[in-house]
């Protein structure tokens, strides 16, 4: 296994990167989030590769949820728990009917960029980029929603 870094991803090719007009604008953006606490501590990710091990061993059941893709508009708290208290629910049949612990793994807050198969999109003859998902351009087929 190849050793992973943080910047080791930019030596692999990749097909869904938006192209940003002002790069010193997203120099600054990614500054800026760099200096952000972690979304997940070392801890709970040493605790999730034990869990998964057990998984892969037939010793617990993964149970992976949540929404392929997310909107702004929709990220709401109400929300958020409606789809914890749908995968706790699951993870309970789960557990009685499989008779096995359930690892949960939730797909939240987390799904607002979305590659897509082509990077542009044509709609009565007018090519703009695709909807790469709220975080990174709008939905609206418009020349100003599709910019990054």
């Amino acid at each position: 296994m190849k050793k992973w870094t943080l910047n080791s991803w930019r030596n692999y090719p990749v097909k869904h990167i938006p192209k940003y007009e002002d790069e010193n604008k997203l120099n600054m953006v990614l500054k800026k989030v760099s200096s952000f606490p972690p979304l997940v501590f070392a801890g709970e990710t040493r605790s999730l590769k034990k869990s998964l091990a057990q998984v892969v061993e037939g010793k617990a059941f993964l149970l992976q949820a949540g929404d392929c893709a997310e909107s702004f508009a929709e990220f709401h708290p109400d929300n958020i728990r409606d789809t914890f208290k749908v995968i706790l629910q699951m993870a309970l049949i789960l557990t009685f009917s499989a008779t096995l612990p359930v690892v949960k793994v939730g797909r939240i807050a987390g799904q607002f960029s979305k590659p897509r198969s082509s990077p542009i999109e044509i709609k009565d003859g007018k090519e703009l980029p695709s909807y790469l998902g709220d975080n990174i351009n709008g939905i609206e087929f418009s020349e100003k929603a599709r910019k990054p």
